[in-house]
């Protein structure tokens, strides 16, 4: 009874594992190339995108901070700022 036992599970465990592999191009979430055609949301912008373009880049802080946006593209937007802070900070401590 206990070989039984073990034989069967096994057998449930290969159709499981054999199912899963079978289902999984229709179970998997899209691709990021079929995604595009789709509307999908674009990849976040780049720190150098938002160094750039200055303006931009403090509308994106703004609507991070009212909870508008979210994710990679606020801490890019934010550290173009600070660092474009920074920069003028340092200019204008050094002409002084």
């Amino acid at each position: 009874m206990h070989g039984r036992t073990v034989v069967i599970a096994l057998l449930a465990l290969v159709i499981g594992f054999a199912a899963g592999f079978a289902l999984r191009p229709s179970l998997a979430p899209p691709s990021q190339g079929a995604a595009i055609g789709t509307g999908a949301v674009a990849a976040p912008r780049a720190t150098q995108y938002f160094a750039a373009h200055l303006d931009e880049a403090h509308k994106v802080v703004a609507a991070c901070a009212a909870g508008a946006v979210r994710g990679d593209e606020c801490a890019n937007a934010g550290d173009a700022v600070t660092t474009a802070d920074a920069k003028a900070r340092t200019r204008k401590f050094l002409d002084h």
